[in-house]
C-alpha cells in the first residue's frame, strides 16, 4: 500500500513538472475533454435530477410537519452543493472515465506500446498522463456546476408536484437563495478538482503498472475503479473537516 501510494505521489509530481509543453497536447487534452465531459452530460442530467428529487421526497413531508416547509429548497441546495454533487459525480467519473484510462494505459502497457514510446525518445507522462490530467480537473468540476443545478430543479419539480409537499418553484428557489451561499458552490466544485486529480493519477498509476495480460488489465481496471472511491470518501471526510472551519 505505502509502495502504491508513494508511485503515485511520484507520478503526480512528475505529470506536474510537465505542465509547461500541456499546450503542445493541446489536442489530446480537448480530445480526452469532450470524452469526459461531453460523453457523460446525460448520465450527469439523469442522476443529479432524481438525486435533488429524492432530497426533496425524503426530507420536504418531514419538515412540512414540523412546520418547516419553507427550509425543504434550503435543505436541497445545500445538501447538492456541499456533499452529493461533487461526491456523485466523481463516484461516477471514477466508474465511466477512470476505469476507461486504467483499461487504455494498461492495454498499452501489457502490449508493450508504451516500451515502444520510450524507444521513440516520448515520455508517456507527456503523451499519456499529462492531457488526461488536465481534462479530468477541467471537466470534473464543470461537471459538478451542471449536477447542483440540475439537482435544485429536481428538487424543485418533486416538492412542486408532491401533495405532502406542496411548495410552489418561487418559494423553493427563494429559500435556496437565502441559504445557498457563494462559497458553498466553490466548496463543491473544488472537492471536485480535488477528486479529479485523485481520479486521474490513481487510474493512469494503475494503468502503468499493469502486467499480466488481459487477467491483468481487468485487475488493473478494478484496482483502479475501487481505489478511487475509497480515496474521494476519504478526502471528502478531511475536506469536509477543513472547509467548515
Amino acid at each position: 500500500m505505502f509502495e502504491n501510494v508513494g508511485e503515485m505521489v511520484v507520478l503526480f509530481w512528475r505529470t506536474l513538472l510537465a505542465l509547461p509543453v500541456a499546450w503542445r497536447r493541446r489536442q489530446k487534452v480537448f480530445d480526452q475533454f469532450f470524452e469526459i465531459g461531453n460523453a457523460s452530460l446525460l448520465m450527469v442530467c439523469i442522476l443529479s435530477f432524481f438525486i435533488g428529487g429524492v432530497i426533496a421526497l425524503q426530507t420536504g413531508p418531514v419538515l412540512v410537519e414540523r412546520g418547516l416547509a419553507s427550509a425543504v429548497g434550503g435543505l436541497v441546495g445545500i445538501s447538492m452543493c456541499r456533499e452529493l454533487a461533487p461526491v456523485m459525480m466523481s463516484i461516477l467519473i471514477a466508474g465511466r472515465i477512470g476505469s476507461a484510462m486504467a483499461a487504455e494505459i494498461g492495454s498499452m502497457r501489457v502490449y508493450q506500446e508504451i516500451d515502444a514510446l520510450r524507444t521513440m525518445n516520448i515520455n508517456p507522462i507527456y503523451y499519456l498522463v499529462l492531457p488526461r490530467m488536465i481534462a479530468i480537473a477541467i471537466a470534473l468540476p464543470l461537471l459538478v456546476v451542471f449536477s447542483i443545478l440540475v439537482g435544485w430543479l429536481g428538487g424543485a419539480v418533486v416538492a412542486a408536484n408532491n401533495n405532502r409537499i406542496d411548495i410552489g418553484f418561487q418559494a423553493f428557489f427563494v429559500n435556496l437563495r437565502e441559504v445557498v451561499q457563494i462559497k458553498d458552490v466553490a466548496n463543491g466544485v473544488f472537492k471536485g478538482f480535488c477528486f479529479a486529480l485523485v481520479i486521474g493519477v490513481v487510474s493512469c498509476h494503475q494503468g502503468l503498472v499493469t502486467i499480466g495480460g488481459p487477467r491483468g488489465i481487468g485487475r488493473s481496471v478494478t484496482k483502479a475503479v475501487v481505489n478511487s472511491i475509497v480515496l474521494i470518501v476519504i478526502l471528502d471526510y478531511i475536506l469536509t473537516r477543513l472547509l467548515l472551519k
